[in-house]
């Protein structure tokens, strides 16, 4: 299968879609990657999912990737007595270390390093921001507010703390199970919740050790001050704008949004834009045209690929979700002016290393050539190609399906699994052969293909040729 579109599409499994014909429905339907979230479910019901892509990747016969969603240290309150209480603005509410059931006037949260960051006068949201306390006095065992936003709480909602990096791990113990888990079930992209700092993504990196790529999910103010140094340590990122939106004000999420999008395609890394971009179809048929023009906005702007969360995992039309965010990129893609809106949001910074690859995606402008072919051993060449947003169709041939199988969630790329050429002869052979047998170039129609001598070696391209396909 062929998707005539470039920016690809993740979808979440939950109950709703993680049985074999519903995860091979969506496949066909568009979905590029899947997501497993471990913030929720058992690892048989993983398993059980991650069995069911493989076998659509087989019915469908293209890699299609695994992304296992880390939970990461979800902070969240303890228990109250009766389950939920009334608050109102004005009141004062403490929260302390005492793991006796709360009431209208306290609630435990056991987490001693929420209590050692607070100041006077910051905020607490709880539920999502639909709770707001603010700090009028604390010790290390509690901390008093007053109540500014609220009218209820209820068990184990969560907590955050805007403005303040929370010195915690960001792997848990049940992360660090999962993550275990993940990697022998063969999942592709580890993505790590709640990244504040560099040193969390050096140790998701030193634990996975190159069995698979590893995404940071930017969803904490504390990583905007460490990004680069962030960036210097993934495979990709995730711009979660869930959690992000809880920490930062509603009109700031968008030019996060964006400024996440441009450091990545400056650098050459995929980039997810998630949560809510569709969110009313979880209960409806059709999105709004807001959340329209929110997928369409961020084909605009780039973004490798768009997720799908609670509409997939959990909702009434997983499979029209996956259709309708399917024809929206179709359509922006359609659009004679997005190559053009698209390429502003990408400064041209051509690096030493990326000079052929460069040379590459300028030469493909050009009428004569139906499509750019790409050996590549680790992904890095695909990556560099994808990075120039060609507009021909990009394919990377790997002998490696871990490989191809990453690179499903990389704009514009559609990877295959080819046998490694043993010269520059076979090479092209290879190359013009999988370009006319997947219909993307025509008999007798130029590929301009890209790849590195030695075969095999991995290191930067450092061949450039044109090659046709066979007659009929």
């Amino acid at each position: 299968m062929i998707r005539n579109r470039r920016a690809r599409i993740v979808a979440t499994l939950g109950p709703a879609s993680r049985a074999p014909d519903q995860v091979e429905a969506l496949a066909r339907a568009g979905a590029d990657v899947f997501r497993v979230n471990f913030s929720h479910g058992t690892h048989a019901d993983h398993a059980q999912a991650i069995a069911a892509v493989r076998a659509a990747e087989a019915a469908v016969d293209r890699p299609i990737a695994i992304l296992a969603d880390l939970q990461g240290p979800k902070l969240r309150l303890g228990k109250f007595a009766d389950g939920q209480v009334k608050i109102a603005p004005g009141q004062a509410f403490r929260i302390d270390l005492d793991p006796t059931p709360g009431d209208s006037t306290r609630v435990c949260a056991p987490h001693p390093e929420v209590l050692a960051a607070v100041r006077e006068g910051a905020e607490i949201l709880i539920d999502d921001g639909r709770v707001r306390l603010r700090v009028t006095a604390h010790d290390r065992d509690h901390a008093d507010t007053e109540v500014v936003v609220g009218e209820s709480l209820s068990n184990h909602k969560g907590l955050n703390l805007p403005g303040h990096a929370i010195p915690i791990p960001a792997l848990t113990d049940k992360d660090r199970k999962d993550l275990a888990f993940a990697l022998e079930q063969g999942c592709d992209w580890i993505a790590l919740s709640f990244v504040q700092r560099a040193a969390d993504m050096a140790e998701l990196r030193q634990i996975v050790r190159g069995r698979a790529a590893v995404l940071a999910k930017i969803e904490k103010p504390a990583a905007l001050q460490a990004l680069d140094e962030i960036l210097d340590l993934c495979d990709g990122v995730m711009v979660a704008r869930g959690d992000l939106g809880v920490e930062l004000a509603p009109e700031d999420v968008p030019v996060v949004q964006k400024s996440l999008i441009r450091a990545c395609r400056i650098r050459g890394l995929p980039v997810i834009v998630a949560t809510q971009m569709l969110e009313s179809m979880v209960t409806a048929p059709t999105p709004t045209r807001a959340e329209a023009s929110d997928v369409a906005g961020a084909v605009y702007e780039g973004a490798d690929a768009l997720m799908l969360s609670a509409e997939t995992a959990a909702g009434d039309f997983p499979l029209e979700a996956v259709t309708i965010m399917d024809r929206i990129i179709g359509r922006v893609e359609r659009d004679p002016r997005w190559p053009e809106l698209m390429d502003a949001e990408f400064p041209i910074e051509d690096a030493d290393a990326d000079a052929l690859v460069a040379a590459a995606g300028r030469a493909a402008q050009g009428p004569s050539v139906a499509c750019l072919a790409s050996f590549t051993t680790t992904g890095q060449t695909a990556l560099r190609l994808a990075r120039e947003r060609p507009l021909q169709p990009a394919l990377a041939l790997t002998p490696h399906l871990p490989v191809a199988r990453r690179l499903a969630l990389t704009w514009g790329v559609e990877a295959r699994v080819v046998p490694q050429p043993e010269d520059s002869e076979s090479l092209a052979k290879v190359a013009t052969d999988a370009a006319a047998g997947l219909g993307l170039a025509p008999p007798g129609h130029r590929v301009l293909i890209l790849a590195g001598l030695p075969m095999g070696s991995p290191g930067a391209a450092n061949i450039l040729r044109l090659a046709h396909t066979p007659r009929r």
